[in-house]
């Protein structure tokens, strides 16, 4: 019977077709059961026979640890180090100056100069001050007004001004300053970075409006405000409230020498 052609329903097949002894040849061998002590026999001798390592050829280096691979993804590794990691405003000690580089104006004889100095005798100072941030601010105005009464400001001669915050400050400076009645005024206020947008907005409008209401009446306005990262950092920073001080009395007796130059000329 050819293989292409139909057997009949039951029946019988051949008994000798040949067909169990070719699917025969092509079948698998049943595996033996392995024994263990020979497989492992087996797989030394394999690895005795692997060739040695060629030492021309350079083995893969091993992976990096998690503290050499972040050093080697620094992008600033190749830049120059500092020549100090101080930095003289972050902890400054008693008699610190805030300056980079001090130094005197040297004027040579010859040319009219007019400084001033910042006295208060006679003077009347405005201060405006924020409640935000109340426990620096607060203390700024105590340093403040120490400053003001070592210049021999009286009492009488201060006028203050609390306001909700450092972006009312401007506002306020303003106000006072157009009133005709201060020599100066000093804005006091603390600003605290948080982890928000929020500082850099308020810090910028604070200093930038501050410097418009002087502009504007021209009338010394003193910038007294702290813009800091952290309130250890602005506890630090507390003289700064006596150099806005000094500041406005020096622009007042300037501005004062100025004017009386002005109308004897």
């Amino acid at each position: 019977m050819s293989d292409y052609e139909q057997r009949p329903v039951g029946a019988p097949a051949d008994e000798d077709t040949g067909e169990s002894a070719e699917a025969a040849a092509f079948a698998e061998p049943e595996s033996a059961p392995i024994d263990e002590a020979e497989a492992a026999e087996v797989e030394a001798e394999a690895e005795d026979e692997q060739p040695p390592l060629d030492a021309t050829v350079a083995a893969p280096p091993p992976p990096p640890a998690e503290d050499q691979a972040s050093e080697e993804d620094d992008p600033f590794e190749g830049w120059p180090e500092a020549q100090s990691a101080t930095v003289i405003e972050d902890f400054p000690e008693e008699g610190w100056s805030v300056e980079h580089v001090s130094g005197e104006i040297d004027v040579p004889d010859g040319y009219t100069v007019f400084e001033g100095t910042p006295t208060g005798l006679k003077r009347t100072v405005a201060i405006v001050v924020s409640r935000f941030n109340g426990g620096l601010t607060n203390r700024l105005l105590a340093r403040a007004l120490e400053a003001l009464d070592d210049a021999g400001v009286s009492p009488d001669g201060v006028t203050i001004m609390p306001v909700p915050g450092a972006f009312e400050l401007p506002l306020a400076a303003m106000a006072l300053a157009k009133t005709r009645r201060y020599a100066c005024v000093v804005a006091l206020g603390a600003i605290v970075r948080g982890e928000t947008p929020h500082f850099d907005y308020i810090a910028s409008e604070a200093a930038s409006g501050l410097q418009l209401a002087a502009i504007e009446t021209g009338i010394p306005v003193s910038f007294g405000v702290l813009t800091v990262e952290t309130v250890a950092q602005g506890e630090a920073r507390l003289e700064r409230a006596a150099d806005a001080v000094r500041s406005a009395l020096e622009m007042a007796d300037l501005f004062a020498q100025l004017r009386v130059s002005a109308s004897a000329g």
